[in-house]
């Protein structure tokens, strides 16, 4: 089943789970909007950033993002992307988290929703179809999240700083710089910085430029050339960051 040309198609179907599939032109962007029923987005091929007003996360190929009905969310399409979104009610999506969440996928749950974008729009829900849906919902709930996000702070010197690192990520960035930039001691803004996000500044520096890397990777940039303008001291540097914060190597991570 292909995305509807109606925009919301979806949310007056009259069943729990409806699948779709998209294909999106790299660099496509869609604002800030929100969705009546929980989307659970794959990305099949490119990867796919996402921004909340609590802050942005990236969807590497192969894994997914799970936002919760009414969450304000924008996207940016890294790559050419092919998009399979399960929405969901509200109602079956009791289970599933309340907050934006970039989840693992089992080999299972990519052939699931390969099939469940396949079916009739009504399906009928007390025969096969319906049974392979009530599944995919299982294998979503399973889903391990990935720790692929950097929180946004609120406070709105510290948000138009992040802000502005989002665009242009560098390891050598200095928190005292930060800090006089939001017109603050050191004390007050790693204080704060660390109250409002949960990390240190370090940390989530560290964590932007990991989600930057990513999207550059899967675009088919090369790793020498993402660690060294990321301001990492080598490639090896990089790749021993990256494998200590995601499990993997790079080449591995997005093969």
């Amino acid at each position: 089943m292909s995305d509807f040309d109606h925009p919301h198609f979806y949310t007056e179907l009259p069943r729990e789970l409806i699948a779709t599939a998209r294909n999106y032109a790299a660099g496509a962007r869609f604002p800030l909007h929100s969705h009546p029923r929980g989307q659970f987005a794959y990305a099949a091929t490119g990867a796919i950033s996402v921004l909340t007003p609590q802050g942005n996360w990236l969807v590497p190929p192969q894994r997914a993002c799970w936002l919760p009905a009414g969450l304000e969310h924008g996207m940016q399409m890294h790559g050419q992307v092919t998009m399979l979104n399960v929405f969901i009610s509200t109602q079956a999506a009791a289970g599933l988290p309340h907050h934006c969440s970039v989840l693992d996928t089992s080999p299972l749950l990519r052939q699931l929703l390969a099939d469940a974008v396949t079916l009739d729009a009504l399906y009928v829900e007390n025969a096969r179809d319906g049974r392979l849906m009530a599944l995919l919902l299982d294998e979503i709930a399973l889903m391990r999240p990935l720790a692929l996000n950097a929180p946004l702070p609120q406070e709105p010197r510290l948000a138009r700083l992040c802000t502005e690192l989002f665009q242009q990520p560098r390891l050598d960035i200095d928190v005292d710089a930060m800090a006089a930039r939001a017109n603050m001691s050191r004390r007050t803004f790693t204080r704060l910085f660390r109250q409002q996000t949960g990390l240190g500044f370090a940390q989530w520096r560290q964590q932007v430029c990991l989600l930057n890397a990513i999207t550059r990777l899967a675009q088919g940039q090369a790793v020498t050339r993402v660690a060294l303008d990321l301001g990492y001291s080598s490639p090896s540097a990089f790749t021993a960051a990256f494998r200590k914060v995601l499990g993997k190597a790079p080449s591995d991570y997005l093969s």
